[in-house]
C-alpha cells in the first residue's frame, strides 16, 4: 500500500439512530500528509488504501495518538481529545482527490476548502450533493429530519427549547472553522466549504456559498455564489449577485478580478478581469449587448458582454437617456480591437 495521500483527517461527528453520517467535524484536516503519519494510521485503523471513512473507537484514537507523538504533535494531541468522546468517531483517508463517496468524504473537503487548505475549483466535488443529508441545524447540533419532532418534545419535557435555525444540507461555516483575520456579521451567511481569505469582510446582507469565496482583503455586502471566487481588493456592494455556476451560469466560471468594484444591487454573468466597475442597478449577463467606448467617449462597436471577460480595466455603465449599456475604456479604439480580437 502507499503511503502517499492527498489527505487525511480524524474526525467527530453526528449520526442518526440508523447509524448514517449527518455531519463531521475536523479540527486539523491535513493535505499531503507526511507518510510516516499515514503508515502508523493505517496500521493503527486497518486502513488497506483507497479513499475511505474508517469509524474508529476511543481506545484506537488513544493508541494512535501514542504512536504518533514522535511524529506529529499536533495530531497525536488532538486524538488524546478525541479518545475522550462521547460521539462517534471517523478518520478519512483520501489517496486522490476523486468523486466522492461518502458524508465524511464531503465533509472534509468541505473542511479543506474553509480551512484555506485548497482554494475553489480546486478540489473534485462531483456527487456532494445525495452525500450531504438534509438536516435540522439545531441549538443541539444537527438533527434528523425523521427524529426532530420527537427531539422537540423529549427538550420541552426537560423544560428545554431545541431551537431549529435552519433545514439545509450546509451547515454555517464558522461551527466548523473562523480563519484568521476575517469578519463575519452574519455567521448564518456563510456555508461551510466557503474560502474567506485574510482581510475578508462579510456585512450582514453578504453571503458565500461553498465552493467559492475570496481571496481578501475585500468587503462584501453582496452575494458570492458557488464557484465563484473573488480577487484581491474587491468590494461587491449591497445587494448585487454573481450568476454561479448553479444559478444559470452553465459551465462558464464567473470570477471577480483583483481590484475590481461591482455596485449596488448590481451582477454579473460574466468573469470579470482586474480593476473592472460596474455600475449600482446593472446586471450583465453574456449575451448583454454593450455599446464599447474608447478613450474618447467614441463608439467603436456594438459586442455582446462575453467578448468582454476578463478584460481588464473596464467601467460598464447604462446610459441614463437612451438606456444602452455602455462599456468605458482608456484605451485607444485600435488597442480595444486588437484586445478584442486577442480574446477570440
Amino acid at each position: 500500500m502507499s503511503t502517499s495521500l492527498f489527505s487525511i483527517a480524524f474526525g467527530v461527528g453526528t449520526q442518526n439512530r440508523q447509524g448514517n453520517w449527518l455531519e463531521v467535524f475536523y479540527a486539523l484536516p491535513l493535505l499531503n500528509p507526511a507518510s510516516e503519519l499515514v503508515a502508523k494510521a493505517a496500521e493503527k485503523l486497518g486502513y488497506q488504501g483507497g479513499n475511505q471513512a474508517i469509524a474508529f473507537t476511543n481506545a484506537q484514537a488513544a493508541d494512535l495518538a501514542e504512536a504518533l507523538k514522535g511524529v506529529d504533535a499536533a495530531q497525536s494531541a488532538l486524538l488524546t481529545r478525541l479518545a475522550e468522546s462521547h460521539n462517534p468517531l471517523v478518520a478519512t483517508f483520501l489517496a486522490e482527490d476523486s468523486a466522492l463517496t461518502s458524508t465524511p468524504e464531503a465533509y472534509l473537503k468541505l473542511h479543506l476548502l474553509s480551512h484555506r487548505l485548497v482554494k475553489p475549483h480546486g478540489l473534485s466535488l462531483a456527487g456532494i450533493f445525495p452525500l450531504l443529508p438534509n438536516v435540522a441545524w439545531t441549538s443541539q447540533g444537527a438533527v434528523d429530519l425523521a427524529e426532530l419532532a420527537e427531539r422537540q418534545l423529549e427538550a420541552r419535557l426537560k423544560g428545554e427549547l431545541l431551537e431549529v435555525f435552519s433545514v439545509d444540507k450546509f451547515p454555517k461555516m464558522t461551527d466548523y472553522v473562523v480563519p484568521a483575520g476575517v469578519r463575519i456579521a452574519d455567521s448564518a451567511r456563510v456555508r461551510l466549504g466557503a474560502y474567506i481569505g485574510e482581510g475578508t469582510t462579510v456585512m450582514h446582507e453578504g453571503f458565500v456559498n461553498f465552493n467559492g469565496g475570496t481571496e481578501g482583503p475585500g468587503m462584501i455586502e453582496g452575494r458570492v455564489s458557488a464557484g465563484v471566487f473573488v480577487g484581491k481588493g474587491s468590494d461587491l456592494g449591497g445587494g448585487c449577485s454573481t450568476m454561479g455556476t448553479l444559478s444559470g451560469g452553465g459551465n462558464i466560471v464567473i470570477s471577480v478580478g483583483e481590484g475590481c468594484l461591482i455596485g449596488a444591487n448590481a451582477g454579473i454573468g460574466i468573469p470579470l478581469g482586474d480593476r473592472n466597475t460596474v455600475e449600482a442597478g446593472l446586471y450583465i449577463t453574456a449575451g448583454t449587448k454593450v455599446n464599447l467606448l474608447d478613450e474618447g467617449n467614441a463608439l467603436v462597436k456594438v459586442a455582446k458582454a462575453r467578448d468582454l471577460a476578463g478584460q481588464p480595466d473596464l467601467l460598464f455603465r447604462r446610459n441614463s437617456l437612451t438606456g444602452a449599456v455602455e462599456c468605458k475604456t482608456h484605451k485607444s479604439a485600435i488597442e480595444l480591437n486588437e484586445a478584442l480580437h486577442a480574446h477570440n
